[in-house]
């Protein structure tokens, strides 16, 4: 099966020289209050996937009280945590948050990476990219940052031609239909992949892949996740700006990326294909603010 990586260097400027890291870290002390009687409400699309219930048993052993709750679409968790509703939300990369915050005012803040996961496109009627041609359809994901990701991934097979080379801010107004080989559509995130049976290949989510009985290596093309220059597309855990230096939060970032059980689950529900990191916050703060900066310069 053929797998094309998106062209290396297309985000290198935003990557600051930050390098993933694999988990390895160690569990430091407990956090300022260790979560007291307090319930630390963490909002995430997917909560079905088994190791959020690790991590709910880890983070009780060491005295902080979590509930999970879980959205279903990914246009809902950010205004959830602004409005207070939820104390922290990880479900969401660095471009998506910075599109979230540029367009609504908003100050959330990341405090802690867990993994950046590939985006692949897969079909089930055909098995090769070199089936798809002319008159064939492909669905992609329709919110900004994920549609222009995708758009990417598209790009680095020769299925679509870019008017702008491609960025991590294209839209569909940049594809150059006439030369491109497949006509795109795009659809809420959760639908790509129900729309397999209506489309020739879909862009799907890896929070949605297995979800749709399909397996991670049956992705035609995906991107790839280890290239430095995909840092924004790390997925975090962010907060509110006022609570980013909160220790009980940060410890639980900690437990998040150092119990084995919760990092195998998330290898697990990926199909091997996460690549875990511990990229540092002050990292992903200063990167956020340089796509934030760039997204606003889009606007």
């Amino acid at each position: 099966m053929k797998n094309n990586n998106v062209k290396k260097g297309v985000l290198s400027a935003l990557a600051i020289g930050a390098s993933l890291t694999l988990l390895a870290g160690c569990a430091g002390g407990a956090g300022e209050s260790g979560g007291g009687d307090e319930t630390v409400k963490i909002g995430v699309v997917g909560a079905s996937d088994p190791y959020w219930a690790d991590y709910t048993e880890a983070a009780a052993e060491e005295g902080i009280s979590i509930e999970v709750v879980d959205f279903a679409e990914y246009t809902q968790p950010n205004p959830a945590l602004t409005n207070g509703d939820i104390d922290i939300n990880q479900f969401q990369h660095l471009v998506y948050l910075a599109d979230y915050n540029v367009s609504s005012g908003e100050d959330l803040t990341p405090i802690g990476a867990t993994a950046i996961y590939p985006l692949g496109l897969y079909s089930t009627k055909v098995t090769d990219i070199a089936d798809l041609g002319k008159g064939d359809t492909v669905a992609i994901p329709n919110d900004a940052s994920n549609l222009a990701r995708a758009l990417l991934v598209l790009e680095s097979a020769d299925l679509v031609t870019l008017k702008d080379g491609g960025s991590i801010f294209s839209t569909l107004d940049d594809v150059d239909t006439d030369k491109s080989k497949v006509t795109v559509t795009a659809l809420e995130a959760s639908l790509t992949a129900t729309s397999l049976p209506d489309v020739d290949a879909a862009i799907i989510n890896n929070d949605f892949v297995e979800k749709a009985g399909l397996k991670f290596e049956d992705a035609l093309i995906k991107d790839d996740p280890s290239d430095e220059s995909a840092l924004p597309y790390v997925n975090v855990f962010a907060t509110r700006a006022e609570d980013a230096d909160n220790e009980t939060y940060a410890k639980l970032v900690e437990i998040f990326q150092t119990t084995k059980a919760v990092t195998d689950g998330v290898l697990e529900v990926s199909g091997g294909s996460a690549e875990l990191a511990t990229t540092p916050a002050a990292d992903l703060q200063e990167a956020l603010a340089t796509v934030e900066e760039d997204t606003a310069a889009q606007k």
